[in-house]
């Protein structure tokens, strides 16, 4: 009964609603709007490019998962770099006063600023790089749009950090980077991974407004390509894979989330079976001789 009801959840249920949303789909193609492909249109017009994923016919004419991979590897640079200038912002926002209250006015007036902004001052920052400004000009938009929920969620875990633990580290008179890795970063790292979580979605919607602007190859610069040549199909087929591509990137963040004790404990696992197994060849050796 259980697996049945599992069974129900996880498949019919999506199922019918995806049945839902296409039979919506072709109605608002018939009565809404004409010029709105039907689902049976989209595909016919669409297949070469899910047939052929991989194919390369021209920069902006390329299967839609070259488009893809090429956004993913954009975003990636991004994403770490959001990482790595968000995460140590973040811890000293959530342990200095005197730093919180200098810098948090500016973060809450820069945080909700639009992509579609950062992107023309990024293009102006790098314009002396003739051949990698719309580059590093996406770079740098993916990592000031994307570091914020990083920023906040860690100065927010760093706050939560019970006063008994610092007074503990006092005690023991750990030093401040021992403090910072033995007792911060471990009772900090379950908000910070939701920072991580939620800098990635947002890194995913920036690259699509940096690719459209700029013209990169990706989805979004294909997506931009094909609404300016009114070819509807192939934009509706670039949602569905940003929606999708953006679904699958919050499932890993979530599947790796739900294992981080085991993740976090892996390294000192390795090294403990390492030494064991370096000690019972050690045991073998001398046995022989």
């Amino acid at each position: 009964m259980m697996k049945l009801s599992r069974l129900i959840e996880l498949i019919v249920l999506p199922l019918i609603g995806a049945t839902l949303m296409l039979g919506l789909w072709a109605l608002a193609s018939g009565t809404v709007s004409k010029d709105l492909p039907s689902p049976a249109q989209a595909w016919r017009e669409s297949r070469l490019y899910i047939q052929e994923p991989l194919a390369y016919r021209g920069e902006l004419d390329q299967g839609i998962l070259r488009f893809t991979a090429l956004s993913l590897v954009l975003v990636a640079k991004g994403y770490t770099l959001a990482l790595l200038i968000g995460t140590p912002l973040g811890f000293m926002l959530g342990a200095s006063k005197l730093f919180s209250r200098t810098f948090d006015p500016i973060f809450q007036i820069l945080r909700p600023v639009s992509p579609l902004a950062w992107l023309p001052l990024g293009l102006v920052l790098f314009s002396g790089f003739r051949q990698n400004t719309s580059e590093l000009a996406a770079l740098f938009t993916i990592a000031v749009c994307a570091m914020w929920p990083t920023v906040l969620n860690t100065a927010v875990g760093v706050r939560a950090v019970p006063q008994d633990y610092l007074n503990v580290a006092r005690v023991l008179r750990l030093s401040p980077l021992k403090t910072l890795f033995k007792i911060l970063v471990p009772a900090t790292l379950p908000y910070m991974f939701t920072g991580f979580r939620l800098s990635l979605g947002i890194a995913w919607l920036v690259i699509v407004a940096a690719e459209m602007l700029t013209g990169r190859p990706g989805v979004g610069g294909f997506l931009w390509q094909e609404y300016n040549s009114l070819i509807y199909s192939h934009i509706i087929l670039c949602i569905l894979v940003i929606g999708l591509v953006g679904f699958l990137l919050d499932r890993l963040m979530s599947l790796i989330e739900a294992n981080l004790p085991a993740i976090i404990a892996a390294p000192s696992v390795a090294v403990r079976w390492l030494r064991s197994a370096r000690a019972d060849g050690r045991s073998v050796v001398d046995a022989v001789s």
